[in-house]
């Protein structure tokens, strides 16, 4: 195949399949919120709601970085690369949550 072809010309292949991809995995995303919205005016238990509210954008949250992102596509040094960054900064809000937690943010009370 010869790359330098016009983009309509007959020997070049269609690239429309590619498009559809992301059209769908858009569509997939826009559904996925629908429900997390709709999750949150149901009347179920709190712990179930956010559980599943998690789980939903756990899935968005791979969907968008594995194909909008490419990493689908990137060498295996990039995505560890990638991975690490973000357990060193859930690390980080983790560690920060728990230093400012609610009872580390109770006054100290003065002595007389």
């Amino acid at each position: 195949m010869d790359i330098s072809l016009p983009p309509d010309a007959p020997g070049r292949p269609h690239s429309q399949s590619r498009y559809n991809v992301y059209v769908q995995i858009a569509m997939t995303l826009a559904v996925i919120t629908g429900v997390e919205i709709l999750l949150i005016f149901l009347p179920f238990s709190k712990w179930l709601v956010i559980g599943a509210l998690v789980a939903l954008s756990a899935v968005k949250f791979l969907f968008v970085i594995f194909f909008f992102m490419h990493l689908r596509w990137d060498r295996l040094l990039c995505t560890c690369v990638f991975f690490i960054g973000l357990v060193i900064g859930g690390g980080t809000l983790w560690a920060l949550v728990r230093l400012f937690d609610a009872a580390a943010s109770v006054p100290l009370s003065s002595a007389p």
